[in-house]
């Protein structure tokens, strides 16, 4: 994994080559939301359902290609740290965003709080089940509790969000959109939608390949590199629909992204980088901290949206200082401060 093949691998073009594939993305991804949220409107879909489905998904392609490119380079490691980062990201800074851009306190609903939010926390512990299985029962021989993550283990989140699908077609099931949807040309939504996908994989395979061998030559960890420099370029395409969302006044939009992309990224994109490569090896030494930190997160951004219903100014800065403080400790880790992350 190159970062190109006629590129010389030194940190300098490395480091470009995270700059430019980054904007990249977002490029790619800009594409592909703009399509799903027109083809949901199209459709007549509920707003909770637009923002946790179909924009989720779209916003989530480019940690799915983190994970799928990083467990076939054999550093899974990095695309799991991608995902908990730019989860841990997407939970303290995106909603903190949107409610600072909108023109008053971010509103959210019952569906949200109580569905989404709800179910994602289900959706944390269930990933952390799983690697807990796999410590136990694919133990992996000289290491300490790390495990391998077989297909049938990887089944187990996958059927949640199938349960997760369900619910959310019940909703569709019951909502009368009202009108026919918006006037667009199907064909052309449906173009710019893979002409996304496609630039998102190709940048998402060259910012994989630099990180990797950044990390290599700085001797950072998989994980690390993965939550920190991945995790923030892939959080770019949530972080445009949110804030965007929010500034249109849907703040249900923005939220359901959220969390439903979240859900996805847990759910769907790590078991079907195991289902590519057959079994994966997970250090759950690595992986139970941050998951902790994940669950915090989500339980403060639980508590924050329950209060009234509303994000208000106040509690958005509060979001971001507790990203910030999270940042730190990722710093305090790398550095040696702290010790919390027992890397091999």
């Amino acid at each position: 994994m190159s970062p190109g093949a006629f590129l010389p691998e030194t940190p300098l073009v490395n480091g470009l080559v995270i700059v430019v594939v980054t904007g990249l993305i977002w490029l790619g991804s800009g594409w592909l939301e703009e399509s799903a949220e027109h083809l949901a409107a199209y459709y007549g879909l509920p707003a909770v359902v637009q923002g946790s489905i179909v924009v989720a998904v779209g916003s989530s392609f480019p940690e799915l290609a983190s994970v799928v490119f990083a467990a076939l380079a054999g550093v899974f490691d990095m695309g799991v740290g991608a995902i908990v980062g730019s989860a841990v990201f997407n939970v303290l800074v995106i909603p903190a965003l949107s409610a600072l851009v909108s023109d008053d306190d971010l509103e959210t609903s019952r569906a949200v709080v109580y569905k989404e939010a709800q179910f994602y926390m289900i959706a944390v512990s269930a990933l952390v089940i799983t690697f807990a299985l796999a410590v136990i029962y694919v133990p992996v021989d000289g290491r300490a509790l790390a495990g391998q993550i077989t297909r049938p283990l990887a089944a187990i989140p996958l059927l949640l969000y199938v349960l997760y699908l369900f619910i959310q077609w019940q909703d569709v099931s019951d909502h009368d959109a009202g009108t026919t949807g918006e006037e667009v040309s199907i064909g052309f939504e449906w173009a710019r939608l893979a002409a996304g996908l496609v630039v998102i994989l190709v940048a998402v395979e060259q910012l994989v390949g630099a990180v990797e061998s950044l990390g290599h030559t700085f001797g950072v960890p998989e994980f690390l590199a993965g939550i920190t420099i991945v995790a923030a370029a892939t959080s770019l395409p949530d972080t445009l629909v949110s804030v965007r969302s929010a500034k249109a006044g849907k703040s249900v939009t923005s939220l359901g992204n959220v969390l439903g992309s979240n859900t996805f990224d847990l759910l769907v994109a790590i078991p079907v980088g195991v289902l590519i490569v057959g079994a994966v090896a997970i250090d759950f030494a690595v992986a139970a901290p941050m998951m902790g930190v994940l669950t915090l997160a989500t339980v403060l951004l639980f508590a924050l949206l329950r209060t009234d219903l509303l994000l208000t100014t106040y509690e958005s800065y509060l979001l971001l200082a507790a990203y910030l403080l999270f940042v730190g400790w990722l710093v305090a880790e790398t550095l040696g401060v702290t010790d919390l992350i027992r890397t091999a």
